[in-house]
């Protein structure tokens, strides 16, 4: 039996860029090559999965270092598993050091600290757990691994197929994305199962757009809110779209689109943990309506209130998209005031896509 490592459902969960409806359409439809590289990447190795697991318990419980009063800085450490499966591999690049050479390296290096400065100039967040976390990363993985993930401790990034996938250190906000899943992991940790986890994906869609649209100094209405792209090898498609959920891609290899944008559309499915990947176009719309109401830098209110929320005491790890919406609510009227137009925007974001907040 398969270890299908994106729905893995430990407490370390991983988590990965490329759902597994998108690999599995690929297995259906690609030919031999696309069809192998796909399989594979859906069949994580199990004894890599364990042993990481193991490592990974050992480091949570040993004990956080003693903060010290010093400004933040960026601690990134990019490393290359050379196509095989090893983590973290081999040095390449360390904190300081000039390019590279290697262009995942230097890319990966680059998105690491786009997301570290994202978060701590605009949230005062001092890196992924708010504690000064190192940044690490692994390119090169696997031999044509159509995937990156977040596994707890670092991020992985494979090269991709080359004809379905290009390199999966391309997109900046897919890196944002992934390390997304350590703060909100950090903070609420929203259960990986259904709407939870579709709000756990949801929210690192939102920041990984924002960590883009902050890099590019981009307001709600110049950015293209696709997730991914530049990613797949198909013109002008990416993997999510949260401005028209549903038409990210259409292709003879992936298919189409299946993102919901409404509740009226809600998927109810087993695959994928309840289909965290799916029903997360939900929420990413209502986010995408708030910020394109608000206008301007989406990072700046729409964001902070987001931000807000997953911060928020009161939100519970098994929240309904319904207990999200709510919690989004009180925040921006805490933070903007009862009758505020902030206010006003995600009331009526969450009920353009038929939440109704609780």
């Amino acid at each position: 039996m398969h270890s299908y490592g994106c729905e893995s459902r430990h407490r370390h969960s991983i988590f990965c860029i490329v759902p597994p409806h998108v690999l599995r359409e690929i297995a259906r439809r690609g030919n031999a090559a696309q069809r192998n590289a796909a399989l594979d990447t859906l069949a994580l190795d199990t004894t890599m999965r364990t042993q990481r697991m193991a490592f990974q318990l050992l480091a949570t419980s040993a004990p956080r270092p003693v903060l010290t009063a010093a400004a933040p800085q960026v601690h990134r450490t990019i490393y290359t598993a050379k196509n095989a499966q090893t983590e973290p591999g081999t040095l390449v690049r360390s904190e300081g050091q000039g390019a590279s050479g290697d262009q995942e390296a230097d890319e990966a290096y680059d998105g690491l600290g786009h997301t570290f400065d994202f978060y701590l100039q605009n949230y005062q967040r001092n890196s992924i757990d708010d504690h000064g976390l190192p940044l690490i990363a692994t390119v090169h993985y696997d031999n044509k691994f159509d995937n990156a993930f977040w596994d707890g401790h670092q991020m992985v990034f494979g090269d991709g197929d080359g004809t379905v996938f290009n390199r999966f250190t391309i997109s900046l906000d897919v890196i944002g994305h992934e390390l997304t899943h350590g703060v909100t992991g950090s903070e609420v940790n929203l259960t990986y199962s259904g709407q939870s986890g579709a709000l756990n994906e949801s929210v690192s869609d939102v920041f990984g757009s924002l960590v883009k649209q902050y890099a590019l100094k981009q307001t709600a209405s110049e950015a293209d809110w696709l997730i991914g792209a530049g990613l797949l090898t198909f013109k002008d498609q990416a993997l999510r779209s949260m401005k028209a959920p549903g038409t990210a891609y259409d292709n003879n290899v992936l298919g189409k689109d299946p993102q919901p944008a409404d509740m009226q559309h809600y998927v109810n499915t087993a695959q994928d943990n309840g289909g965290v990947h799916i029903n997360s176009g939900i929420p990413n719309h209502a986010f995408y309506l708030v910020a394109t109401a608000l206008g301007g830098n989406a990072w700046v209110k729409a964001g902070q209130i987001w931000y807000d929320t997953i911060r928020d005491r009161n939100l519970r790890r098994t929240a309904t998209f319904a207990a999200f919406a709510g919690r989004t609510v009180a925040n921006a009227k805490r933070r903007y005031g009862t009758t505020s137009a902030e206010q006003k925007a995600v009331a009526d974001a969450w009920s353009k896509v038929g939440v109704k907040p609780a």
